[in-house]
């Protein structure tokens, strides 16, 4: 077997005789893409909810109460910037992975077939690095917004702040049903035909790839992680609440589903609007 820069070469398989049992069982490894793709999102994934984990622990014994969990916690020491964006990043890591498993596992499937042909096929771990690499962006963007949100009080849980509470809730609600909302989702839904047309072996071309689909999904999804803003930027049930929901869209085949989540958050937030201003 040999390897290049972010390619396997599969033209050629040794019997690996000279490698003791460790080498053998990595090499048996490195050469089934799909099980790289299932390792990276679940350890990227852990990752992301382990640092969450870690804020929320070391903020006091009272933020591992269900009350901290299930309330906004948006203010106070999270206001500042440099503790703003690992905290993004590790949620857009929890958060965002897992609906990305799909993608992933049909490129990885694809580079199977392509490897069992002795075809060279690229390591889904670069194709994960693009996608991932887009939304530690956003979380950069977004940390920096959440750091101007609250020097201007709009993430203060008084009048002000459930009122861009409830804003927020009426333009995700809203963003469902627009027109760049279901291309980026149907891009999303059906990965086959991306990367069957796209296909390359070139590992710049693949982490190419990984970037495209990061961008599809930051069009089908950013308005959702927004969310956190109005429901509490450490609000781990919001933020599984949310995982589970982006997944279930992009494994869905048709705009229902999409739609109804649409439906729901737009009521939330005109619920949130109605009763502050009444």
């Amino acid at each position: 077997m040999r390897y290049q820069f972010g390619v396997t070469d599969f033209t050629h398989q040794p019997a690996l005789a000279h490698l003791s049992a460790a080498e053998t069982r990595l090499s048996a490894v490195l050469a089934r893409p799909r099980l790289i793709a299932l390792l990276c999102v679940a350890a990227l994934t852990a990752l992301g909810w382990l640092a969450l984990g870690l804020m929320v622990a070391d903020s006091g014994a009272a933020a591992l109460s269900w009350a901290a969990l299930c309330g906004v916690n948006s203010s106070g020491g999270w206001d500042g910037l440099a503790l703003a964006l690992p905290m993004w990043a590790a949620m857009v890591l929890a958060m965002m992975l897992p609906t990305a498993g799909p993608m992933i596992l049909t490129y990885a499937e694809i580079a199977d077939t392509a490897a069992r042909k002795r075809e060279a096929v690229v390591s889904p771990i670069l194709l994960t690095a693009g996608y991932a690499a887009v939304w530690l962006g956003f979380a950069l963007v977004a940390a920096s917004l959440q750091w101007a949100l609250a020097r201007a009080g709009l993430l203060d849980p008084g009048r002000l702040g459930r009122l861009f509470a409830g804003a927020v809730f009426l333009g995700a609600g809203f963003y469902q049903f627009s027109a760049l909302k279901q291309a980026c989702l149907r891009l999303c839904q059906r990965p086959f035909p991306f990367f069957f047309a796209n296909w390359t072996t070139d590992p710049r071309g693949v982490l190419r790839l990984g970037l495209r689909q990061g961008l599809y999904c930051l069009g089908c999804c950013s308005a959702m992680m927004l969310i956190m803003f109005a429901a509490g930027v450490m609000n781990i049930v919001w933020m599984a609440a949310l995982g589970v929901v982006m997944t279930i869209e992009k494994m869905t085949t048709t705009a229902r589903f999409s739609q109804a989540v649409g439906m729901v958050l737009a009521a939330i937030g005109f619920g949130l609007v109605a009763t502050t201003v009444m």
